[in-house]
């Protein structure tokens, strides 16, 4: 096995800073990443979570160093235009999560393209959402090994995921295993962890560093699950949709614990970084128990996806390298998506490569040697874009200005979801639900925030390159001719993950 493994997966959390330190970090550590989809800080019972069981995630959180103020984006492809690229979303054209608009300017160069050039392996596993057509493929913007849907996610065939998708979905997928359309068997949760576990076995044996992005689909909508995982909600009363949704979360708990006991088995975990994160804020619906309808647990946050509120971007950060992070150590600066770029390069020991769009997040390793290290204060600017798509948006760019905006602070987060006269400013520190609006009294720091607002957004224009293309309908989009081509040229194998030795 390589000398220098790192597992990471990706998730958020709540927590308090501590004076605890990592140990020094070696050079080319193997780095799994895990992204879950549409899943909320209050999606975890270690949150607070009542009704669902994570009791693997459970056990992660307590050993784990947490980035308590860890941020993202409101909606899926412009996160994860953000973890690529180290850079805001709109910077590099991602505007929205379909319409073309998904697709990740040419012009960056990924964090996977800079681990290639250090010499690792890199695999991803499930969802990409920055665009469909060749050029745009994860293949070619750094990945070795792909087993991927299409467009946001599986049964989207409108925007261009395969259509033999919209008749079982979640199960039997057909995907796109590198250059090749295949049929597969089983739950896409499932499928996907087994084939990301057999290909990092193999790079194991290899003893040669590697990157695993482990981006599930799951639980984004529509909620389907097995059988076995709804039994016990449907039971105690639940509705299908929440029985199906928690039920996809509890998959990815036994999944995940899977995992951990594979590292540890593999003896692994010594030389690995373990994150979980997910992509943006809660997607979930009312909740009904025997009829009566309950709002879901949010963590105490206001907003859920697609929100320029706390809850629309705040997530959980879990962090664990056995050995070398200190247990249940709470990390609370303000971080982000875009951060993570330069921090897979600073473990890796990979060059920050030569582009036209650099990234521009910081590395968090001086946080994970020192939890209380220096870390400048800092604004992140949210937006949730989605303008103008004549489906539940019908204004410009700019009209859309003041409608779901924010400017994050260390302490203040001031949000524009209701016009320009409108301004929320809440002591997010002191007011995590956002609950008292402080704007009439703090003029002048509303004022700071909005200049400092304006001359961001007044700068993107020369990056949205993705604005005013024309509709790509259904029998157009890339996946569904890519299928009908090669299933007139040779059909569809059926393909499977190798098994775990």
């Amino acid at each position: 096995m390589h000398k220098y493994f790192i597992a990471i997966l990706v998730f958020t959390g709540v927590i308090h800073i501590s004076q605890a330190q990592i140990k020094t970090a070696a050079i080319q550590p193997n780095i799994i990443f895990v992204l879950t989809d549409d899943q909320g800080m209050g999606d975890l019972s270690c949150m607070g979570n009542t009704i669902v069981r994570t009791p693997n995630i459970d056990s992660f959180y307590k050993k784990s160093t947490r980035f308590t103020n860890f941020h993202v984006s409101p909606t899926c492809a412009p996160t994860r235009s953000a973890l690529m690229s180290g850079r805001s979303p709109f910077e590099v054209g991602v505007t929205h999560t379909i319409l073309q608009r998904e697709r990740m300017a040419l012009e960056v160069v990924t964090f996977p393209q800079a681990l290639q050039q250090a010499g690792y392996k890199t695999g991803l596993f499930g969802k990409w959402h920055l665009g469909d057509e060749e050029q745009y493929l994860p293949q070619n913007r750094g990945f070795g090994e792909v087993l991927m849907h299409g467009a946001g996610g599986i049964g989207q065939t409108k925007y261009g995921d395969f259509p033999a998708n919209s008749k079982n979905v979640y199960f039997d997928n057909v995907l796109l295993h590198n250059d090749t359309i295949v049929k597969t068997k089983g739950f896409c949760t499932d499928l996907f962890f087994d084939a990301a576990l057999a290909w990092t076995q193999e790079q194991v044996d290899l003893n040669k560093p590697f990157f695993t992005y482990i981006a599930l689909n799951a639980p984004h909508g529509p909620f389907v699950a097995p059988e076995k995982y709804k039994k016990r909600f449907l039971e105690a009363g639940y509705d299908e949709r929440t029985a199906a949704r928690y039920g996809m979360i509890e998959n990815i708990d036994d999944n995940f614990g899977r995992m951990m006991e594979l590292l540890e088995k593999w003896k692994a975990l010594e030389h690995t970084l373990v994150i979980f994160m997910t992509d943006n804020g809660m997607s979930a619906p009312k909740i009904k128990k025997n009829g009566t309808p309950l709002d879901p647990f949010n963590a105490g946050m206001k907003g859920k996806k697609n929100s320029p509120w706390e809850g629309g971007t705040h997530v959980p950060s879990f962090w664990y390298w056995k050995g070398q992070t200190q247990e249940g150590i709470d990390i609370d600066a303000l971080t982000a998506h875009i951060d993570i770029y330069r921090t897979f390069c600073d473990l890796a020991g990979a060059e920050i490569p030569k582009s036209k769009m650099p990234p521009r997040g910081r590395s968090l390793v001086p946080l994970l040697k020192q939890a209380n290290a220096k870390w400048p204060s800092r604004k992140l600017f949210v937006h949730k874009g989605r303008w103008n798509d004549n489906r539940k948006n019908f204004k410009t760019r700019d009209e859309n200005q003041y409608r779901g905006g924010a400017i994050r602070s260390d302490q203040w987060r001031l949000v524009y979801d209701g016009g320009a006269s409108k301004p929320f400013l809440s002591n997010i520190s002191k007011d995590p639900g956002e609950e008292n609006n402080l704007a009439a009294q703090n003029g002048a720091l509303v004022n700071d925030l909005l200049e400092a607002y304006q001359q961001w957004w007044t700068s993107l224009a020369p990056n949205l390159v993705n604005e005013g293309l024309p509709l790509v309908l259904p029998e157009d989009q890339p996946f569904n001719l890519r299928y009908k081509k090669q299933e007139k040229a040779y059909g569809i194998p059926e393909w499977s993950p190798k098994e775990l030795k």
